[in-house]
């Protein structure tokens, strides 16, 4: 194999193919990125398989491509064209599963094979092959129930039974402009693409526009499309914030007059007084606001004391929010019991701030408020005790990780 070719491969996305000293085609693969793939065959340690294939290659050839889908779509179409002796997927007539989306005012979102696409559809997007047919309907069956779209290839003059059943937004009788069909579409595709973080955080955006707005019955129905997608399972999504849930119940449970935003939450870390620090982490609607995390070395307390720890900085915090006029959150959590919740409610009354404080212990997740003398237990799948546990373990792990670099800090110095 030329040296000189592997230097000159483009860092996109493509198809690569593999020849041998007769021009023979030997394997026919898909990369993100050409340079990184090609060049990963000719570097050890190589499986046996790759081994003897890249023995036997001598030239390669290479085609460009727009996108890593669009190279999925080629690498099956040319595998089974020409079968290459060391390809060992997409070789059968049969063809592996696709979604396709066409390309019109209500695009129609449909499973297909690359065999049986119907020609005179235009597609504006492939996703895909996908090795289980089964598994792929059934997603796409859940996605549907979530963001409706049509699958009938010609649009009727009246509403069918996917209309009654809510799987489809019924644009044949004029139910959805083509502007709300669109953001469907592409919220389908933001989902495939494997964007399911940005698509939460657009649709919670909109969430909250509508609820601005005073639309609250459609600010409802995007909740409803938020709650159900984390019920999908897709990466970290159940964690992801739902205002209307976590939020409102969290301000019930704790009687507050508003729905807490901007959330605080604190925490100290030492080992025998040592390398003491604490840190302050903030969520706004649910999500870590990281240019607000603020890290502290204790400054006024010698020894173990974690309530002094405590209460300074909490002083210095809020002292300096009071100083330069800065908004409030609207909720303070505290790491730990009844006395530091105790602690930094005296810290507040000092300061002259009226503040909910609540604090959540490590055993049980008991969660102790300045109302009541017994601590509110929630039950486990609990939506206002996951963000309350959340936020107190970002708050913990911000902590420590400042602690262990000023322990370094001091282990370097001795």
């Amino acid at each position: 194999m030329d040296k000189a070719k592997l230097t000159s491969i483009p860092n996109s996305p493509g198809i690569y193919i593999f020849k041998d000293e007769a021009g023979n085609i030997l394997y026919i693969g898909k990369a993100r990125s050409l340079k990184k793939r090609v060049r990963s065959y000719f570097v050890q340690p190589r499986s046996l398989k790759i081994e003897v294939m890249s023995s036997k290659v001598v030239s390669l050839d290479y085609i460009v491509t727009k996108s890593e889908i669009e190279a999925r779509l080629r690498e099956a179409e040319l595998i089974r064209r020409y079968q290459p002796p060391y390809n060992t997927v997409f070789r059968d007539d049969k063809s592996f599963p696709l979604i396709c989306i066409s390309d019109e005012d209500f695009p129609i979102v449909w499973v297909t094979r690359m065999t049986c696409i119907k020609r005179k559809i235009i597609i504006s997007h492939y996703f895909g092959p996908y090795p289980d047919a089964g598994i792929l309907r059934e997603a796409l069956n859940s996605i549907r129930h979530i963001f409706g779209f049509r699958s009938c290839f010609k649009i009727p003059k009246k509403a069918c039974l996917y209309y009654r059943l809510g799987l489809c937004p019924a644009p044949c009788i004029g139910k959805i402009s083509v502007q709300e069909y669109r953001d469907n579409i592409n919220n389908i595709i933001l989902f495939l693409e494997g964007k399911q973080v940005d698509l939460v955080d657009r649709l919670t955006a909109s969430m909250h526009r509508l609820s601005d707005e005073k639309r609250f019955e459609e600010a409802a129905q995007i909740r409803n499309r938020i709650q159900a997608l984390s019920r999908m399972s897709y990466g970290d999504l159940f964690t992801l914030y739902d205002s209307y849930s976590e939020a409102f119940e969290l301000k019930q449970i704790l009687k507050l007059d508003t729905r807490p935003r901007r959330i605080d939450a604190f925490d100290v870390s030492n080992i025998s007084g040592s390398a003491a620090c604490a840190s302050m982490v903030s969520f706004y609607d649910g999500m870590p606001d990281k240019s607000n995390y603020r890290r502290f070395r204790i400054k006024s307390v010698t020894g173990i004391n974690d309530y002094k720890m405590l209460a300074e900085v909490v002083n210095r915090r809020y002292r300096r929010i009071l100083n330069e006029k800065l908004p409030l959150p609207d909720l303070v959590i505290i790491d730990g019991g009844k006395g530091q919740l105790n602690t930094v409610r005296r810290e507040l009354d000092n300061l002259g701030i009226t503040l909910p404080v609540i604090s959540i212990a490590k055993q049980n997740d008991e969660i102790f408020v300045s109302h009541r003398q017994s601590p509110i237990r929630l039950k486990s799948n609990s939506l206002a005790l996951r963000l309350v546990q959340r936020i107190r373990d970002e708050a913990h792990r911000f902590a420590l990780a400042y602690h262990h670099i000023l322990r370094k800090k001091q282990i370097i110095g001795k």
